[in-house]
């Protein structure tokens, strides 16, 4: 006999359910910025110890990035067949194999073999934590919750910095030692990933309906549970899954929007003060030392974590193209900033710090979180995974055009010339925003894939 506690519970939902899976799947998004960004710290002292040459740095700074791509392109094929949680499971097993792996070889080759796999870790994971919390969570609060995947990436950032910045004094081989912590947060995703449920969405795609019930009625009550369960199986009865549907007329604007804002949001710049913010500051703004370096990163990071918890309040309130519009409006402005400021033969380091964190502030209230709350969203069940794969590639492929070349463009234009460019990147994108991008704050997923056949039929 249930209690009425219990029945009530039923007939809620338990919000506690809904945010245990969604923070064990977002551990991925913290190993993701994680491993991004602990490079920014330990790339002065490889550069140092392997004696690496711009190019050389180029390569072993994105060696991780190319394995995103090769990552993001099998994860929608994988996580359609095998389901949500059990290639969450296999990134968990990478990132662990990459941390371990990237502590300690003795070339510059064997880094980079170490990085490749944590890369096919982040690219799988960056397609599937935010799939899987979109389809977990309920249309009330899941933009909040897929924001807090970008809380997680966030978080993971400033976790490096403060790690590479602590580990900087311990001298030249402090950089092993940055890339080995990651293994424990790793482990720890394997572990948790086996208290939590498969994607009921999943589900119901392998005929599993009354799994799926089960997860719904925790999540949201039996009765809306019931109701959803309805929705998703008349979605599903009428998808035909395959890439052709992807590419069809109903689903082309869709797609269109995911790849633009996918390849803009990298190419925006934003990435090179992740990646390269240490070296900048040593070689741009006076003679800083490695840990003075490293410590303006600190800051950078601190700034990414608060803008990204406001963020987490006002995108289901604001909405998500209000966000995107501010943040690229204030990211072109911030960029041009920074370029002019190194215009100057001696740059105030005040300054450039300054627009820096703008700039980051900027991305974190609305193009960062926003652009993976979208992803999730806007594509069919039955081909989001491959979608969401299709869009995050290019993501991958862009963020390593931008990496591999940010060294090269500085020395060719000028820092100045290279933000000046990614300043105009920032303008289009605010374009693409106004233009072409829908609202879909508080839809069900089944109701916006819906819009997009309504808006084809008419």
């Amino acid at each position: 006999m249930k209690t009425a506690h219990q029945t009530a519970g039923l007939e809620q939902g338990s919000s506690a359910y809904v945010y245990l899976a969604a923070a064990v799947a977002a551990t991925a998004g913290l190993l993701f910025g994680f491993d991004i960004a602990v490079i920014n710290g330990a790339i002065i002292f490889l550069q140092s110890q392997f004696h690496l040459s711009d190019f050389q740095t180029e390569i072993a700074t994105s060696s991780l990035l190319f394995g995103c791509i090769f990552g993001a392109s099998f994860a929608g094929w994988l996580t359609d067949r095998l389901g949500r949680r059990r290639v969450l499971m296999l990134t968990g097993i990478g990132f662990a194999l990459s941390a371990i792996g990237a502590a300690i070889p003795h070339t510059l080759w064997h880094f980079v073999a170490a990085r490749f796999v944590g890369g096919l870790a982040i690219g799988a994971g960056s397609v599937l934590a935010p799939l899987y919390i979109a389809e977990v969570a309920p249309a009330r609060n899941r933009g909040r919750l897929v924001s807090l995947n970008q809380m997680a990436i966030v978080s993971g950032i400033l976790l490096a910095y403060l790690v590479n910045w602590g580990l900087s004094f311990l001298g030249a081989e402090s950089w092993r030692w940055m890339f080995a912590v990651a293994a424990l947060p790793a482990i720890a995703l394997f572990i948790a990933l086996f208290f939590v449920p498969e994607s009921p969405r999943w589900l119901v795609e392998q005929g599993r309906g009354a799994e799926a019930l089960t997860v719904l009625t925790r999540v949201n009550g039996s009765v809306i549970a019931a109701q959803e369960l309805k929705s998703i199986e008349e979605i599903v009865s009428e998808e035909t899954g395959t890439l052709a549907e992807l590419f069809s007329p109903a689903f082309r604007r869709p797609l269109w929007s995911a790849v633009s804002l996918a390849i803009l949001q990298q190419i925006t710049g934003m990435n090179t003060v992740l990646f390269y913010g240490a070296l900048i500051f040593k070689r741009q703004v006076g003679n800083e030392s490695e840990s003075a370096a490293i410590f303006a990163n600190v800051v950078v990071g601190l700034v990414n974590a608060f803008a990204t918890i406001v963020a987490l309040w006002l995108i289901d309130r604001a909405g998500r193209r209000p966000l995107l519009m501010i943040s690229t409006g204030v990211m072109a402005v911030s960029q041009a900033g920074l370029g002019l400021a190194f215009h100057s033969s001696a740059p105030s380091a005040g300054l450039v710090l300054a627009m820096m964190l703008f700039c980051v502030a900027a991305f974190a209230i609305g193009l960062g979180p926003g652009f993976w709350v979208l992803l999730a969203e806007i594509f069919p069940t039955r081909i989001r995974g491959r979608a969401m794969s299709i869009a995050t590639v290019c993501l991958w492929c862009a963020s390593t055009l931008l990496t591999m070349t940010f060294l090269s463009l500085t020395n060719a234009l000028s820092p100045t010339g290279a933000f000046l460019i990614y300043a105009g990147f920032c303008v289009v994108t605010f374009a693409i925003v106004w233009l072409a991008v829908p609202e879909t704050k508080g839809r069900t997923l089944e109701e916006i894939e819906h819009s997009w056949l309504r808006t084809q039929s008419n």
